[in-house]
């Protein structure tokens, strides 16, 4: 039989003959969709830049996504799923071992290509000689370090224990579900499969700032496979949805005005994905074009026209507070003034694409009839009970007919806080009472998920002779995009935190979030405080350079310690002893690297865990004994690499004293467990506070079986940044330290970074150093080559990842994590929090390093773009 016969096309997949149609726009479609083939994983299809669905072609380690169906006719392909059994365990057992794994969807692909470069050089092949070969690949949770770490144990057969669960606080044991993330066993939302499933595919707009004028769905509707096509007027309850404001339409209705470049006007239903995504395109849409509404200074000018359909401002929020240390009101500018020493600065940092690997993606299945009905909707978003409050007010139905289940995501870092698809995959299975599938593709997820914000710092400061710092005055504006998403918060966690870790005499801060037609920012990783102690830490290096005092010893002589007066007026606790730990515990190095006479950078920086500000933050956990010897823990979190669903397991095993093997973890909404989002390096200690008190019901109880053991932690202590009423208000319940160091090479790139980081208690040291590294590589991008500008039409100019600018392997240097462990008061075990704190100090330790090479000092981000 020919190999293409009759619009099929014959090959072998791990050994066995298989036939597939021609239709597919490649090879990964026809694996993933017709043969249920699913460690292959779809993060960019067609564009080949991420290296998820990597398998071998006669041998060869290619990227499906890049080869056609008609391609591998008669040819030999061979998955994960077909690597030998013995091989498989082997990288298993590695990549757990070494924490070379978070999210762990781009892994399966790594896997194979370390096995095609193993079986080329077998025990040759070394760290240092692997990374070039994943430069088809990325991973932005990692930093590679122990990726390469464990694919170099594995090429050179170095034996390794068997992995296994820690059973309590503080053992370095292996991420839950280690193994099955390395195999690509453990399902993605896109990875899901039920009978009868259609497809959806989103119409974007095409102008970022418009009014609708016609919708024309007819040629769309009439298009080979097409169940439905959906449109605002079919939205039978809330129109919009919001974390914050409800301000975001679901999608923009005829005579409705878009404003920004992601929102969305019909959602096509069909029976596959590709003929969804060809019929959306045929949606025609008539428009009277409007200016968009760009620059967020001019936005804030009077008469400025409003960007955002339904709003009557382009001030989404103004943060803003001042204070003295001895409590009398001082004019700020007089203090700085009368300082020996002055330094002013205006600071400007990036927009940012989080390019998490897993593309947004949402299953939505309806059941039963009449008031009996009920929809079950998977998602990887970082909020399930936000999920499921909107999805209810969007349907107009009562919340407990809408039970939302997490499926552990393959990365986020605030990037799927906001609702993306699902609204639409649920507006249409509940409509059309089928299941429906709705995954975006790369260019649409750029579009439509919110971004870092840009934010331009205007700083000016001063210090006396011996370096104490005197007065601080900082005017921020951040471009926040259209809809409010987080962006309020984001603007008042930078005002706060441009304090930095340091005592200031007095400080007049403003910063205000403004709305534009460009993409939308909202929550990423530092959630503000990255982009204002990049500021703040320029104006200590240059008040330090023109005092004429070592950079350390500027920093050692004005970080604030317990007890002291922080930024907005907080009275600082004795957790905040982990500034100066971090700062003694660098110091060596510091000295080390002077003495060597390189090119050194250093800075230090701070970041809150939890919300604060007033908030009062609720976190539930379930303890449950099953009959047949499981154990269930279920809390409010989402898993998203950064381990919280181990902290989970580790809290349990400890306090029942129980085998970890036997804890099962699971989210979803069928219990009141959550509040609010998986945001603020807050995961790791609600979740071990919360499980604790489960735990203790559950012993309480004698662990009575088939019973849900409740337990909470509660931080309702704290009061609003700026809150006239409160002379020194509690704006945060805890905060992480840092210190990083960079060292550059003779030719000025970087070559080294030394990582300090206090992290309270590390519930799982193997976990931590593998969040740190990872942040590293996010915050050296950040520095250094990232960005994601948008044109003069308000539209987003990259379309690929590759156009990110992210770092790959090969261009990581050498990371050196050391943890340190200053106890949290009133904080379950002492923890802190360390997901966001890692990349705090980098970019301003680059700035530093590279004006220590050639004598100029940065002031804007990304200092080397691509």
């Amino acid at each position: 039989m020919s190999v293409i016969e009759q619009g099929r096309v014959q090959f072998s997949v791990n050994g066995h003959d298989v036939s597939v149609g021609v239709e597919h726009p490649h090879l990964l479609s026809a694996l993933r969709e017709e043969l249920d083939i699913t460690s292959p994983k779809d993060g960019c299809s067609p564009s080949g830049q991420c290296g998820c669905c990597t398998v071998l072609i006669d041998g060869r380690a290619v990227v499906a996504c890049q080869q056609s169906v008609d391609s591998v006719a008669g040819k030999q392909v061979v998955t994960l799923e077909g690597l030998p059994e013995d091989e498989r365990t082997r990288f298993a057992e590695a990549f757990a071992a070494c924490g070379g794994l978070q999210c762990g969807f781009c892994i399966p692909g790594i896997v194979m290509r370390a096995h095609h470069q193993i079986a080329k050089k077998g025990a040759a092949l070394t760290r240092e000689a692997m990374a070039p070969h994943l430069g088809a690949h990325l991973c932005r949770c990692t930093g590679y370090v122990k990726i390469l770490d464990a694919i170099e144990t594995v090429a050179q057969g170095r034996a390794v224990d068997p992995p296994r669960l820690a059973d309590g606080v503080g053992g370095r044991g292996a991420k839950y579900e280690a193994a099955e993330l390395t195999l690509g066993h453990r399902d993605y939302v896109d990875d899901i499969r039920v009978p009868g499933m259609l497809h959806a595919a989103l119409r974007l707009t095409d102008h970022a700032r418009a009014r609708v004028r016609r919708i024309d769905i007819a040629d769309a509707r009439a298009a080979p496979g097409v169940v439905s096509v959906l449109t605002a007027q079919d939205i039978p309850g809330e129109l919009r949805t919001g974390l914050i404001h409800k301000d975001w339409p679901l999608m923009i209705p005829v005579d409705g005005v878009t404003s920004y470049g992601g929102d969305v006007l019909a959602v096509v239903v069909a029976d596959t994905r590709e003929r969804a995504r060809a019929a959306a395109e045929l949606v025609a849409i008539d428009y009277d074009v409007l200016p968009p509404v760009v620059d967020p200074v001019a936005a804030l000018a009077e008469g400025a026209p409003i960007a955002v359909w339904g709003t009557d401002s382009n001030v989404l929020s103004t943060s803003a507070y001042r204070r003295s240390a001895d409590g009398v009101s001082k004019d700020v500018d007089a203090v700085i003034d009368a300082s020996a020493h002055v330094v002013s600065e205006t600071f400007t940092t990036q927009r940012i694409e989080h390019a998490f690997l897993e593309p947004e993606s949402t299953v939505a299945v309806p059941s039963g009839s009449g008031d009996d009905r009920r929809l079950h909707v998977y998602s990887g978003g970082q909020g399930v009970w936000d999920d499921r409050n909107d999805i209810a007010a969007v349907l107009g139905v009562e919340r407990d007919r809408v039970t939302v289940e997490l499926v552990s995501n393959g990365g986020a870092f605030g990037g799927k806080e906001d609702m993306s698809n699902q609204g639409h995959a649920a507006l249409a299975a509940w409509i059309l009472d089928r299941p429906v599938k709705c995954t975006l593709s790369r260019p649409e997820s750029f579009r439509m998920h919110a971004k870092r914000h840009p934010i331009q710092l205007v700083m000016r400061a001063g210090c006396d002779a011996e370096g104490t710092l005197t007065g601080l005055s900082v005017r921020a504006i951040g471009d926040s995009g259209a809809y409010a998403s987080v962006g309020m918060k984001v603007l008042e966690r930078a005002a706060g935190h441009a304090a930095g870790p340091y005592r200031w005499q007095a400080l007049d801060v403003e910063a205000i979030a403004v709305r534009t037609n460009n993409p939308v920012c909202g929550a990423f990783r530092g959630f503000g405080a990255n982009q204002a102690q990049f500021a703040t830490e320029g104006m200590i290096d240059r008040l330090a350079e023109v005092a004429g005092i070592d950079p350390w010893e500027m920093r050692r002589r004005n970080v604030i310690a317990s007890g002291d007066i922080w930024g907005p007026g907080q009275v600082m606790d004795d957790g905040a002893g982990g500034a100066l730990a971090c700062l003694d515990a660098i110091r060596p190095d510091w000295e080390a690297a002077r003495a060597e006479g390189r090119a050194v950078g250093l800075a230090i920086g701070m970041k809150n865990s939890g919300l604060g500000n007033g908030f009062r933050e609720v976190c539930g956990a379930v303890v449950r004994f099953r009959t047949d010897g499981r154990i269930e823990v279920r809390h409010g979190w989402t898993e998203m690499g950064q381990g919280v669903h181990t902290v989970a397991l580790q809290v349990a095993a400890g306090e029942l004293g129980v085998d970890p093997s036997r804890i099962d973890v699971i989210v979803d909404t069928t219990r009141e467990l959550g509040f609010g989002q998986t945001t603020g390096s807050r995961g790791t200690l609600m979740t071990a506070g919360s499980v604790r008190a489960a735990c203790a019901a559950a012993l309480e109880a004698g662990c009575t079986p088939d019973v849900d053991h409740h337990g909470e932690y509660v931080i309702d202590w704290t009061q609003k940044l700026g809150d006239p009423t409160v002379q020194n208000p509690t704006i945060h319940s805890c905060f992480s330290y840092a210190a990083q160091m960079v060292v550059l090479d003779e030719g000025g790139s970087v070559d080294r970074v030394v990582a300090v980081h206090d992290v309270g208690r590390a519930v799982n040291p193997l976990l931590v150093e593998g969040q740190v590294e990872g942040s590293v590589h996010m915050g050296l991008g950040y520095a250094l080559t990232e960005d994601f500008p948008a044109d003069e039409s308000a539209m987003p100019t990259a379309t690929t990842l590759r156009q990110l600018g992210i770092l790959r392997a090969k261009d990581m240097p050498a990371v050196e994590v050391r943890l340190v462990e200053v106890p949290q008061p009133r904080s379950p075990f002492g923890i802190k929090g360390v997901g966001e704190i890692g990349l705090v100090p980098t970019a301003p330790a680059v700035a530093a390093a590279l004006h220590a090479f050639d004598g100029e000092h940065r002031h804007r981000l990304p200092m080397r773009p691509r």
